[in-house]
């Protein structure tokens, strides 16, 4: 059976692998960027089911990746799961209105982060 693929993007390598080691544990195949820049670069030549993504990075931050992503006809339907400090809801707001389809605050238990992402992979099940 094929494993699904997250992209996770986020500016801090110490996050990048915390989620990486939560997300492969559950069974998922993950890809790291550390921008939206890279994250853009990493996905012209493999498609993801979902990108976990950091909503405060320089140079591409989650909200512009995340309206060039809906930009593209083959991400229209794509799960994109923000995951940042932040919470206030204007920043909430920017991202439903960029297309985000969720928003998590860190720091997140590894058990709620695999819950969100099953729900979002599989929502027939949720």
């Amino acid at each position: 059976m094929h494993k699904k693929t997250i992209l996770v993007v986020d500016d801090s390598a110490v996050m990048r692998h915390l989620n990486s080691a939560v997300l492969e544990e559950g069974g998922y195949q993950v890809l790291l960027a550390g921008d939206g820049q890279a994250a853009l670069e990493k996905m012209v030549d493999t498609p993801v089911d979902l990108v976990l993504t950091d909503w405060t990075m320089v140079p591409m931050d989650g909200c512009e990746l995340t309206r060039r992503l809906r930009a593209r006809p083959a991400c229209a339907a794509l799960p994109i799961l923000v995951l940042s400090t932040l919470s206030n809801e204007a920043s909430k707001a920017d991202a439903r209105q960029a297309g985000a389809t969720g928003w998590l605050c860190k720091p997140i238990e590894p058990e709620t982060l695999l819950a969100v992402v099953g729900s979002l992979m599989n929502p027939a099940r949720a």
